[in-house]
């Protein structure tokens, strides 16, 4: 397996310890991870294929946000970051089977691609993933970590399948059986009470002592199912870091990404500083793609900068997004497909008259070229033929405190053990 020369030597190490940690490492002596030996992961796509770059860096799903449109827009900018599809639920799929370019299609040079879908159906979760393979997404991750009432409340899956992680194993065996791509769950530190490192760790264990999963993204928060919004999950239940590195610490045969609050290149780098496998980052790399996803290849992968401009960006665009402009009758439309562009600009001159400017456009034009000619007369073209430049200062002690906050180790009870 190979890797681009020129990733820095600290991420280059992290890399050499994942590729023990997937293809076969011989010190296995801790009996709480022995279990992980009655499974044979997917040795021979891990990373998936040796030319796609090592997951550090991901943008999270987000419903209703990293849709074609966005991805095919954040793949221009950064050719390394790992894209997440926004959520699909499995019914969805199921039904939706005379229909399904429209919810699992994408263009190859999106690659690599995680879907992630959700459910409470092992029936449906089986179909659903088999309806998936012929699209060639390169992981399927499973959600446990939405806090929507429409998902966890009325949907009863999502972050609510935190309770239930026998049902979350069985989940992950079925897409495991029905796929030759590696699986993973995408999961919250806890539910309303339930939100001790103890019950964590019982989660994360009975899950990947009963299925083939050896992945898990972390959100470094718990929800509240009660009283409180999805955006206010996003900010109210405090963050707790050292949950995810005493994960990293007690797991040592599991792969851990970190989520929740990180918002910069320095701070993903801070995060792998501190033994992060992995880091995703969610609304920032929607709100400013530019200045985030654009210095991702460089700051964290060690390519060599790049002296890609927005103007580039937008001709490449252009030509997609007139190509797939009422393609499924009146969808999408213009603002669909121009809606990832809106934090392009962000913070710089013009900005504000562009989507001002924008607004009015959507009433009439027609096509993304002729949206174009009319709005971009608003950005200098200092802005539009200017290279990325460096990325925006985040706090780089962020996570150094963690360390000192682990909860104690965890102890397999005897009943897990029985459990396993």
């Amino acid at each position: 397996m190979t890797i681009v020369r020129s990733v820095c030597p600290l991420l280059a190490q992290v890399f050499i310890s994942l590729t023990n940690l997937f293809c076969g490492s011989t010190s296995k002596s801790r009996k709480l991870h022995s279990y992980h030996q009655k499974y044979l992961y997917h040795t021979e796509s891990i990373m998936v294929v040796a030319h796609y770059p090592p997951p550090w860096f991901s943008v999270a799903p987000m419903m209703e946000w990293t849709d074609n449109h966005y991805r095919t827009m954040a793949r221009l900018i950064s050719k390394h970051a790992w894209l997440y599809t926004e959520m699909i639920a499995a019914e969805t799929i199921v039904y939706q089977k005379a229909n399904l370019d429209r919810f699992l299609e994408f263009g190859p040079e999106q690659h690599p691609i995680v879907l992630q879908i959700g459910g409470n159906n092992l029936e449906n979760i089986a179909k659903a993933t088999q309806l998936a393979n012929p699209y060639g997404y390169d992981e399927i991750n499973f959600n446990c970590g939405c806090p929507s009432p429409k998902v966890a409340g009325h949907g009863c899956f999502g972050v609510r399948l935190m309770l239930d992680p026998k049902f979350v194993a069985e989940a992950m065996s079925v897409i495991a059986a029905n796929t030759d791509v590696p699986v993973s769950v995408k999961c919250r530190i806890g539910v309303d009470d339930h939100d001790s490192y103890n019950e964590l760790c019982d989660f994360i264990y009975k899950v990947s002592s009963q299925s083939p999963t050896k992945h898990f993204i972390i959100h470094s928060r718990k929800a509240l199912l009660n009283g409180i919004s999805p955006a206010e999950n996003r900010t109210i239940p405090p963050l707790k870091y050292e949950y995810y590195y005493a994960l990293v610490r007690d797991f040592p045969d599991l792969r851990f990404t970190i989520n929740g609050g990180i918002n910069t290149v320095d701070e993903v780098n801070a995060a792998i500083k501190e033994g992060a496998h992995g880091v995703m980052v969610g609304r920032s790399a929607y709100h400013n793609p530019w200045n985030l996803l654009g210095n991702v290849d460089s700051a964290i992968y060690g390519a060599p900068p790049c002296n890609l401009t927005r103007r580039q960006v937008l001709e490449k665009y252009q030509v997609y997004g007139d190509s797939v402009l009422g393609k499924y009758g009146q969808r999408p439309n213009v603002r669909e497909i121009i809606r990832p562009l809106l934090g392009l600009f962000h913070a710089e001159p013009g900005n504000g008259r562009w989507k001002r400017k924008a607004d009015a456009a959507f009433m009439h034009c027609t096509t993304i070229k002729s949206f174009f000619e009319e709005t971009l007369v608003t950005i200098p073209d200092s802005v539009l033929d200017s290279p990325v430049t460096e990325a925006l200062l985040g706090r780089t002690d962020m996570f150094a405190s963690s360390k000192n906050l682990l909860p104690q180790p965890y102890r397999v009870r005897e009943e897990e053990l029985l459990y396993a």
